[in-house]
C-alpha cells in the first residue's frame, strides 16, 4: 500500500542505504540483499504523527519529565521542543507498536507562543541521531488554556482578546525589527540580534507554518483573521469545530491536524467533538491529518481514530492518507516521510491484516530499513538504540 498510489497485489519495496529505491511487483532485488517475506501480510508507510508531545511529557514520570510548557512567557518563540526531548520516554516504543516511525513534536498550548516544532523518528539513542527537521513550525495557541495559564497568574492575557492582542503585539515588532535589521545588513552596521524575533521573521517570511491551537469556531475565525492580517502559512491544529467553518478553510486552503478523538468533553472548547467531524472536513476539501495529542490519546492509537472516523463518514484511504502522506505535506516532511515511494526514507511496517481492521497488527518496523520493532507469539520487542552492530545492512 504505497497510499500514494494504488495497491500493489505480491508487490516488493527495496530499500537500499536506508533509502526506497524501487516499489512495484517486478522489483529486481540485487544480490546480498536480505530479503523479507511479508506474504499475506499488509505492507505500508509507517505513519506520521503531525502534532505530539513524545518526550517532552513523559509517561510515567510526573514533574521530573513534564517539560512540554514554559508558563512564565507569553511569548516564547525562542524555545524549542527539541531541547527538551528524551528519546527513553516510553511513548517512543509505543509508538512502533502502532506503526508510527515520525512524530511531529511540539510545545504545548500554555502560552499564546508555544515554541518551535520539531520532527523526529520514532526510535533513536538521542534527538539528533532521530532528527528529520528543525524547526517544523512554530506553535500557538488560541482559547482556554492561555487565557487561564495567565488569568491564574493575575497577568496579561487573561481573556481572549488579550490572547489575540499578545500575538498581534509580537508580530508588528517583528515587522519592525525585519526592517530594522535589513537596513542594518544594508549599511553593514551591527545589529544585535533577537532570538524571538528572529523566529517571528521566519514565520513572516513563510519558512515556517503557523500551527495554531484552536478548538472552537470563533477561535477558529480569529486564526484566519491574524493569518490574513500578517500573511503567514496557518495550519489549524485540532479543530474541533472546524467542519462548522469547514467551506472557509477550504477555500483559503488552510489543512487541519485535528484531534484528539478518543477524549471526553471534558471542557467547553470540546463540545462539538465528534468522529464525524473528520469526515465532512474532508468532504469540503479540506487537507486533513488525525493527531492523537499524545498523550492526550496514547500514540498507538492513531491508527484506531482513522479507523472509528471511518466508521462514522470518513472514507477509508482517505483515512490512510489522514496518518501518512497528509500529516507528511502538511508538516513539510514528504521530501522524506508518509508513503512507500522511490527517494523516500525505508521507513516500512508490515501489518498483519487492513490495518483500518482493528484486530490488526504492526508485525514489523523498519525506519530507514533498520528493523526497529517486531510482534512475535505475542510478545512486543524494541531494538536497543544503544547496541550498534559491526557492520549496517
Amino acid at each position: 500500500m504505497p497510499v500514494d498510489g494504488d495497491p500493489i497485489d505480491g508487490g516488493t519495496v527495496l530499500v537500499q542505504d536506508g533509502k526506497i529505491t524501487a516499489v512495484g511487483r517486478d522489483v529486481a532485488v540485487p544480490e546480498g540483499i536480505p530479503v523479507v517475506d511479508a506474504a499475506g501480510a499488509w505492507v505500508l508507510p509507517g505513519f506520521v504523527e503531525a502534532h505530539g508531545h513524545l518526550g517532552v511529557h513523559e509517561e510515567a514520570e510526573g514533574w521530573a519529565g513534564q517539560d512540554t510548557n514554559e508558563m512564565t512567557d507569553p511569548n516564547g518563540a525562542r524555545l524549542r521542543a527539541l531541547d527538551a526531548i528524551n528519546p527513553a520516554d516510553l511513548a517512543f516504543g509505543d509508538a512502533l507498536s502502532g506503526g508510527v516511525t515520525s512524530a511531529v513534536i511540539k510545545p504545548g498550548s500554555g502560552n499564546p507562543i508555544g515554541g518551535q516544532t520539531v520532527a523526529v523518528k520514532c526510535w533513536g539513542r538521542s534527538v539528533d541521531e532521530m532528527l528529520i527537521k528543525e524547526p517544523v513550525s512554530v506553535k500557538s495557541a488560541l482559547g482556554e488554556n492561555p487565557k487561564r495559564v495567565y488569568g491564574d497568574q493575575k497577568k496579561l492575557p487573561s481573556t481572549r482578546q488579550g490572547v489575540a492582542a499578545v500575538i498581534r503585539d509580537a508580530f508588528m515588532k517583528a515587522q519592525d525589527y525585519r526592517a530594522k535589521r535589513d537596513a542594518a545588513a544594508a549599511e553593514d552596521k551591527p545589529f544585535d540580534r533577537d532570538g524571538t524575533l528572529e523566529v517571528l521573521v521566519r514565520v513572516l517570511d513563510g519558512e515556517l507554518p503557523w500551527c495554531q491551537h484552536t478548538h472552537r469556531a470563533d477561535d477558529i475565525a480569529t486564526a484566519l483573521r491574524l493569518a490574513g492580517e500578517f500573511g503567514y502559512r496557518l495550519v489549524i491544529n485540532h479543530g474541533t469545530e472546524g467542519h462548522l467553518l469547514a467551506d472557509t478553510l477550504a477555500e483559503r486552503n488552510v489543512p487541519v491536524i485535528i484531534g484528539p478523538l478518543f477524549t471526553s468533553r471534558s471542557k467547553v472548547e470540546l463540545r462539538e467533538r465528534s468522529l464525524r467531524n473528520p469526515g465532512i472536513l474532508d468532504r469540503a476539501g479540506v487537507e486533513l491529518a488525525i493527531t492523537t495529542d499524545h498523550p492526550v490519546v496514547p500514540i498507538h492509537f492513531l491508527v484506531h481514530q482513522a479507523t472509528l472516523a471511518v466508521k462514522e463518514g470518513l472514507d477509508p484511504a482517505a483515512a490512510l492518507r489522514s496518518i501518512t502522506v497528509n500529516p507528511a505535506r502538511i508538516m513539510g516532511l514528504d521530501d522524506r516521510v508518509g508513503a512507500l515511494r522511490p527517494g523516500l526514507d525505508g521507513d516500512v511496517v508490515i501489518w498483519s491484516g487492513d490495518p483500518l481492521d482493528v484486530m490488526s497488527r504492526a508485525l514489523r518496523v523498519f525506519i530507514s530499513g533498520r528493523e526497529v520493532y517486531s510482534y512475535t507469539d505475542g510478545e512486543s520487542v524494541v531494538a536497543d538504540p544503544y547496541y550498534r552492530e559491526s557492520s549496517e545492512r
